[in-house]
């Protein structure tokens, strides 16, 4: 039975869960882990960083969406023992940095593959004009596109972790009886209410 603190946090895109994640590590004052996840799966199965990425966030333009049924390609089967082999590296790395030290882990299905060691597990949402707000403030590269593109856009991306989620869990991604506390962020200054988080940890 583990007696250490481990919060798992997933989010929707642009709902601000990667800083609530990592300000949280902060004023507890433990491990955070995130983009470290990513280094250590591609160490593990000699894949490059960004093809990593690439198998666990499914961008669609250069991954097939899993379709049961259908013959498979050379290049799907070869996709499949990829993400295969991809994922058992994130059982085992997930699995070690939860062992290592208490910590905040961001998606990844953390709190699936963690849940017999009983994390806390934290999902953070928010209304779209938010997370367009919040996206638009925090990286400058969607200037170019319109309000309209980059909701789209957005909700691409939320559609991609909802179902890597299912394929890789069973059930359904931000639904509120897979997590223990969810928290909207809409219209929120996150770091004013990471501390009162922290409370319930301390």
């Amino acid at each position: 039975e583990n007696m250490g603190i481990i919060i798992t946090i997933g989010r929707e895109f642009g709902s601000g869960g990667r800083e609530l994640g990592r300000r949280l590590a902060e004023q507890l004052n433990i491990e955070y882990y995130d983009k470290e996840i990513i280094s250590e799966i591609a160490q593990h199965t000699s894949l490059s960083e960004k093809y990593v990425t690439q198998v666990l966030e499914r961008q669609p333009h250069t991954l097939y969406p899993i379709v049961v049924g259908h013959s498979f390609s050379t290049f799907n089967q070869y996709y499949y023992l990829q993400l295969q082999s991809v994922f058992r590296a994130q059982i085992k790395i997930i699995n070690d940095m939860s062992e290592k030290s208490d910590c905040v882990i961001i998606g990844r299905c953390a709190s699936f593959i963690l849940r017999d060691k009983n994390p806390y597990r934290i999902f953070v949402y928010a209304d779209l004009d938010s997370r367009l707000k919040r996206c638009r403030s925090r990286s400058p590269e969607g200037e170019n596109l319109t309000d309209k593109q980059l909701k789209k856009q957005i909700l691409r991306l939320d559609k991609d972790r909802a179902r890597f989620y299912r394929y890789f869990t069973g059930k359904k991604w931000g639904s509120r009886e897979n997590y223990d506390i969810c928290i909207n962020t809409s219209n929120i200054v996150i770091k004013d209410i990471v501390p009162v988080l922290a409370k319930m940890f301390k």
